[in-house]
């Protein structure tokens, strides 16, 4: 398998955040786990699978339903988002696809494309130092049609100036390699050049 890397068509670069940029999935679920052990549910790892790139609304109202809980999407996603923001100090780049934007910096446009809410994508690119290197960061804030609808990455390129077509992304969800290929972009995926990492919030 030849390494991840830059299609020599592409004429802009965007970029998945959560499991692509950075591997942040570890502590997405132990957060979910420790919200599940105080509130009373039990996250089950098939929607990371089934839903990564959609916004955490989304993930809220599933376990809503999935488990017959008494309160509100939106006081779910607070306590998440919340135990999130916390822990935000642990999530660690992923190498491979941050040696990429680094390389193309000044070199090609760029942008971040996530599911994430603004406040959690800054928290994050900020973590990791990777902030200065985007021209324009879209979220889950900036769209009303999340992955897997193309909105996110068709707001990178208008902002960008360049065609769709002239896109390569960078994903690992699903969703958003289906949203990707909507919008009519090129697609990376980067699970399988990557080890993730795993821990545990004490």
């Amino acid at each position: 398998m030849m390494g991840l890397q830059v299609n020599p068509k592409a004429r802009a670069l965007i970029f998945d955040l959560d499991g692509t940029l950075s591997d942040s999935l570890p502590v997405h679920m132990a957060t979910w786990n420790k919200l599940g052990s105080s509130i009373g549910f039990i996250f089950e790892e098939r929607l990371v699978y089934e839903m990564t790139g959609m916004p955490t609304i989304a993930f809220a109202e599933r376990i809503i339903e999935e488990n017959g809980l008494r309160l509100s999407p939106g006081e779910l996603v607070r306590l998440k988002q919340e135990a999130f923001w916390e822990a935000v100090h642990l999530v660690k780049p992923v190498e491979l696809v941050v040696e990429i934007v680094k390389a193309h910096h000044g070199l090609l446009p760029m942008a971040v494309g996530t599911g994430a809410s603004r406040r959690s994508a800054t928290l994050q690119l900020n973590e990791l130092e990777l902030t200065p290197y985007f021209d324009y960061i879209i979220t889950a804030d900036d769209v009303t049609r999340h992955k897997p609808h193309p909105d996110t990455f068709l707001e990178c390129a208008r902002l960008m100036k360049v065609n769709p077509s002239d896109c390569q992304v960078f994903e690992d969800g699903i969703l958003g390699m289906e949203a990707a290929r909507s919008a009519g972009m090129m697609i990376t995926d980067v699970r399988p050049y990557i080890n993730y990492g795993s821990w545990a919030l004490s």
